[in-house]
């Protein structure tokens, strides 16, 4: 049996078209039809039906892609148990990230995980558009978001403290906003990201208040929203892990600090799987580490094999 024809089949099937399935394993459309073909010639029965829109599972498909999931599934999970069990450590790794935090963070904590595990090989991918570690092939996924995704085991690291700021110049031709409801009369700056929440969400002390001031420019990247607000265009929200430098020069101020804004937590996730690859393992440690050494925040959630600083003194 050609176990590498039943995957690209299964893949097919999964993907819902050969196009979809090419991509996911990184082959050509052309060899994707090919071993489809070879496997239902050598079976001597049809497994798909193909039009120009869609593909379908014969009868016999359907029944075939039952049996067969069922028997990936349990080599999965055999891999996973093998490599959660091996002593040296190897393999790849595909992470994606949202792009400021992996130019902030990543760079480091990723070259000196290398240095320690020199057998694993990592490619990462910064972005901010929205991404399916499933169909994707990825394996660690950070987010600045909260998660929905039920496939995924996800585990909550940081709060993202966020505020609304604004340059001196701003603020002195139009003045500094000493409620939520003064910002309606405000130039705002906006940001428009799947790993950001847009609205604009303050206490008042009684309720929760969202606001949409008039923003002429809306950007999907903190950082140019940040570059914007120090040249005086108008107000925006910024996490201060991206504009501690610029509030500690002065060239912005944070405002309305008296009233809470509604924060997101920066999250890692990876595949659910019945056994924790080793790979998996220590790059998560890895990762926890360096929070527990170099973050000034408070670290939310932590994994049951994982331990903080403070228990190893208990």
């Amino acid at each position: 049996m050609d176990l590498n024809r039943v995957q690209i089949f299964a893949q097919v099937v999964e993907q819902g078209s050969f196009t979809a399935a090419a991509n996911a394993l990184g082959v050509t459309k052309a060899t994707v039809s090919r071993k489809v073909a070879e496997l239902e010639a050598d079976a001597g029965v049809q497994l798909l039906y193909r039009t120009t829109r869609a593909l379908k599972l014969t009868e016999a498909g359907s029944e075939y892609y039952s049996h067969i999931h069922r028997i990936l599934s349990d080599l999965q999970q055999a891999e996973d148990l093998l490599s959660a069990s091996q002593l040296d450590v190897r393999g790849s790794l595909k992470i994606a990230c949202p792009i400021e935090l992996g130019q902030l963070v990543l760079g480091k904590v990723l070259a000196r995980f290398l240095a320690k595990y020199p057998e694993i090989n990592i490619e990462v991918e910064l972005t901010n558009r929205k991404v399916d570690p499933l169909e994707e092939g990825v394996d660690i996924l950070f987010q600045i978001a909260e998660p929905k995704d039920n496939r995924l085991h996800t585990l909550t690291l940081l709060n993202t403290h966020k505020t609304l700021m604004a340059s001196p110049a701003y603020l002195a031709k139009y003045g500094t906003p000493s409620t939520p409801d003064d910002l309606n009369r405000h130039k705002a700056i906006r940001l428009h990201s799947p790993h950001i929440d847009i609205e604009w969400s303050l206490f008042d002390g009684k309720r929760w208040v969202n606001l949409n001031p008039v923003a002429q420019l809306t950007v999907n990247n903190v950082t140019l929203a940040r570059e914007a607000a120090i040249e005086g265009l108008g107000i925006a929200m910024v996490p201060t892990l991206i504009a501690q430098e610029a509030l500690e020069q002065g060239l912005l101020v944070p405002l309305l600090e008296d009233f809470p804004m509604r924060q997101t937590n920066v999250t890692l996730s990876y595949p659910k799987r019945a056994y924790l690859p080793r790979k998996y393992r220590v790059f998560i440690e890895f990762i926890y580490q360096h929070l527990f050494e170099h973050s000034d925040a408070e670290v939310l959630q932590v994994p049951d094999f994982i331990q903080r600083p403070d228990d190893t003194a208990r």
